[in-house]
């Protein structure tokens, strides 16, 4: 079982038009509403593949309600925490050509309750999946310890070491954590040695304060977050492909895409994907953009499934291309 956390979720609106023409009335040609968050994309798609996933989230008010809906439709169990203010609502706008526009609310402010709430949730989570091991005596290492998977950015009301604590606790009750998220709450975290941190090419620069414009800048970057604290770093370049750098070496793997239809989501998908296949070496990687290529050629957020994958699409090396430039270097 994978756990999720994605303090600030969202209701997701996605709008397929045929050209963004700013200032003109735009007819959509397709439209999709789908639960949104990167934890919960994380959840979506390991459920898709079959897997069993617990969403933890605050929920709030009509938007909250749907979305608690919606995953459940989906064959995920929700562990709802109550708060006060609604939850968000997003807008994307997709073009033909795979240019996407979005709109992210800023999402409701969290009280000091409500933010300890979330932690205690994630530990009841946790006690919880130990007492039915012991019940049905599963016992193995595989079984008995979980991933939790902290991904997004914090809402209002949560100070950037949020993560931090949540790494914390749950190292100690003896959960791996991989970490999605940026900024000051990814530099906090890193302290508190989060098993794996999954950045894309932008979050990575803007961690190490430098632009990246080759994939060996980019495998410094990586090597830099662990000397910070990451046990492993699955980095995102985008149309570029993936980087794994861990303690069993640094791989790249990448797949040929033909046509990008939507990218939201792409990254969670790739994280649900590293994580359905062990969380560590190189085929959790190739696993993982095997997900991410698929989850491109999809509408909207939809999540891909076992059928969307293309194994054979995907490379991964341990002879990395450290002199290739990057197709959209990061500042």
């Amino acid at each position: 079982m994978i756990l999720t956390v994605t303090p600030n979720p969202s209701l997701d609106r996605t709008y397929e038009v045929p050209a963004l023409d700013r200032g003109e009335v735009l007819r959509a040609t397709a439209e999709r509403m789908d639960p949104g968050g990167k934890g919960v994309n994380v959840s979506r798609a390991l459920a898709a593949a079959g897997l069993r996933t617990v969403a933890v989230l605050p929920l709030g008010g009509a938007p909250g309600a749907l979305v608690a809906e919606l995953l459940a439709g989906q064959g995920i169990e929700v562990a709802p925490v109550p708060v006060a203010g609604a939850t968000r609502s997003n807008i994307a706008l997709a073009e033909p050509d795979g240019t996407l526009t979005k709109i992210n609310a800023p999402g409701p402010e969290l009280t000091a309750a409500e933010s300890e709430s979330l932690l205690a949730a994630v530990r009841t989570q946790i006690h919880a999946q130990v007492r039915t091991q012991v019940r049905t005596q599963v016992r193995t290492h595989a079984d008995s310890v979980a991933w939790i998977a902290c991904c997004g950015s914090l809402p209002r009301g949560l100070a950037p070491e949020w993560y931090a604590e949540l790494v914390a606790r749950a190292h100690h009750a003896g959960a791996r954590i991989a970490l999605d998220t940026s900024g000051p709450s990814l530099l906090a975290a890193l302290r508190e040695r989060p098993d794996v941190v999954k950045p894309n090419a932008e979050e990575l620069a803007q961690a190490v304060g430098r632009p990246l414009v080759t994939v060996g800048d980019a495998v410094k970057a990586a090597e830099e977050l662990r000397t910070y604290g990451a046990g492993s770093v699955l980095a995102s370049l985008g149309a570029d492909g993936q980087l794994l750098v861990s303690d069993a070496g640094t791989y790249f793997g990448f797949a040929a895409v033909a046509a990008v239809r939507s990218n939201v989501g792409a990254g969670d998908a790739s994280l649900a994907g590293f994580l359905a296949a062990g969380g560590e070496g190189p085929d959790a990687l190739a696993s993982a953009v095997a997900h991410g290529a698929a989850a491109v050629q999809l509408p909207g957020s939809v999540m891909p499934s076992p059928a969307d994958l293309d194994p054979s699409a995907v490379t991964v090396t341990a002879d990395v291309p450290l002199d290739r430039p990057l197709t959209e270097p990061a500042s």
